[in-house]
């Protein structure tokens, strides 16, 4: 763990932070998007934020994906300029204001991914030195053969980056999927005791699996406090997509 690094809570913020973490293919996009309606609906003021969804470098991501010109090195600097951005201009002066902020990816996967991907694990712990831990973190954990075929499910084929396929890891791109999810999944399991992930059987159904995420949510967060009164103007939110509404498997969760 990043020496000092402390929760929200710890840290005396009046909100708190719930984030979710898993392979592409988890459910775990589905799995927040469910808690945040959940948590509307019983009156809580709430906001979603998405991984790589800062509009201040989307553009040159998505430029950069294309043309395969991202280093592991551009790729991590790109990410952690999209966290920055975002947990400066949103998380933070949400949770000063006393909102449930739900994030679909926090620092975690950029722990996981950039040192799969080959960057020295402290040199990308450190690019992250600024934030604060999640108030508590879901890690979704589904078998390989299980992402894979709800990926399928929801389209014809595999994208080139969440089977990392950049790593010239097998001229397969099924088989680099495996690989590449495995390794991810392998660095996941490291951190799990050191970040105090609770985790969640992400073969189950849907709604099996809600139902234990809002009993935690409830258990390990007093929601009493966070009962919306009069609406504050928010930034705009990074929401799920479309498709997250009709539960459909989930496709690759964004780079």
């Amino acid at each position: 763990m990043i020496p000092d690094m402390k929760t929200f809570a710890q840290l005396g913020f009046p909100g708190r932070l719930v984030a979710v973490e898993g392979l592409d293919g988890s459910g775990k996009s589905t799995q927040i998007y469910l808690l945040k309606r959940w948590l509307e609906v019983e009156g809580m003021k709430v906001y979603f934020s998405e991984w790589n969804s800062s509009e201040l470098v989307k553009s040159a991501t998505s430029k950069g994906k294309k043309r395969e010109l991202l280093t592991p090195t551009t790729f991590s600097l790109i990410h952690a300029t999209d966290f920055a951005d975002r947990y400066e201009r949103h998380l933070v002066p949400l949770l000063r204001a006393g909102y449930v902020v739900l994030c679909d990816r926090y620092v975690f996967t950029a722990f996981a991914r950039d040192v799969v991907r080959g960057c020295p694990p402290d040199w990308v712990r450190g690019n992250y030195n600024f934030a604060a831990l999640p108030d508590l973190t879901f890690f979704f954990k589904a078998d390989l053969e299980v992402s894979l075929k709800r990926i399928l499910d929801g389209r014809p084929k595999l994208k080139f980056f969440e089977a990392g396929m950049d790593l010239r890891l097998s001229n397969d791109i099924y088989e680099s999927f495996r690989i590449f999810q495995g390794r991810l999944l392998e660095q996941y399991l490291a951190m799990r005791t050191e970040f105090n992930f609770t985790v969640i059987d992400a073969n189950e159904p849907v709604e099996t699996q809600q139902a234990l995420v809002r009993q935690l949510v409830s258990k390990r967060i007093d929601l009493s406090g966070f009962k919306r009164q009069e609406p504050l103007p928010l930034p705009p939110p990074s929401m799920p997509r479309a498709r997250k509404v009709k539960l459909e498997p989930e496709e690759e969760a964004v780079e």
